[in-house]
């Protein structure tokens, strides 16, 4: 058994911070993303312009075919669409210069436990998508003439807070893959369309086939934004948000396992380097 295999987990003279010190690590882990990513012109771009793109085609497809769908339904799935998007190239882009720039190992090595440097990490990033709710939001307004009027404001917020937060834990899942692989870019890429796609984003999951259905609904971003078209839209946004936050405290469980033994494989492996 080599060397690094006798190694456990969390290192031989690693000393675990206070447990009360868990949220003022995670809190400034936010902030510092949240800087870090607001000044990525590429964050911005895939936060921004890309769901005004798609929400301009799911909004002009609505009006030329009369649809019985409003306009904010389209609107909603779109911001949800920049949300997920932003945590996943974010999340996979923040890992890959932290490699690339020879951060990562200090990372894994710091006494503050990994899990709580990853979801600093992912909420960060999933603060930062945002920016696409509001846009998506302006722009249906704007261009499209959409009525933005939420019928219920508070459980609208709440549940715009939910999703954030659900989508960030998500993210801590993948980021668990991503400090293991090296190409994490291309991970992001093959995980974001067909997400977005079968969690009802855009497309009605009624008019998606069945076997679609499970993975939708062990995914947050549908249930987070069932919850905001029912606050917005008039309906009981309630039940869908009490299976955001499941999901999120399952996410949350499942990125600890997973995030523990991710470190264990790249300390065994010595796969943190570019060499």
């Amino acid at each position: 058994m080599s060397a690094a295999q006798r190694v456990p987990a969390q290192g031989l003279f690693r000393t675990l911070p206070a447990p009360l010190t868990w949220p003022r690590i995670t809190l400034s882990g936010w902030w510092f993303q949240l800087k870090m990513q607001a000044q990525s012109g590429f964050l911005i771009m895939t936060a921004l312009v890309q769901p005004l793109i798609f929400a301009s085609i799911a909004m002009a497809d609505q009006q030329a075919g009369n649809r019985t769908l409003p306009l904010l339904y389209y609107a909603l799935g779109a911001g949800i669409m920049g949300i997920w998007s932003t945590v996943v190239f974010g999340c996979g882009g923040a890992l890959s210069w932290q490699r690339h720039q020879g951060t990562l190992e200090p990372l894994v090595m710091a006494p503050a436990p990994l899990v709580l440097v990853l979801l600093g990490i992912t909420l960060g990033t999933a603060t930062v998508g945002l920016y696409s709710m509001s846009a998506t939001l302006f722009w249906g307004w704007a261009v499209f003439h959409a009525h933005v009027d939420i019928a219920d404001p508070g459980a609208f917020c709440l549940a715009a807070l939910a999703t954030v937060v659900a989508l960030g834990l998500l993210g801590l899942v993948m980021g668990s893959s991503f400090v293991l692989y090296r190409n994490s870019s291309a991970i992001s890429n093959a995980i974001e369309y067909p997400v977005w796609l079968i969690t009802g984003l855009l497309v009605p999951l009624s008019l998606l086939p069945g076997w679609t259905h499970p993975l939708a609904y062990i995914l947050a971003p549908t249930w987070g934004v069932q919850a905001l078209r029912s606050a917005a839209l008039g309906g009981d946004p309630w039940l869908p948000l009490l299976w955001c936050l499941v999901a999120s405290l399952g996410y949350l469980l499942l990125g600890v396992f997973l995030v523990a033994n991710v470190e264990r494989l790249a300390r065994q492996r010595a796969s943190l380097n570019w060499q």
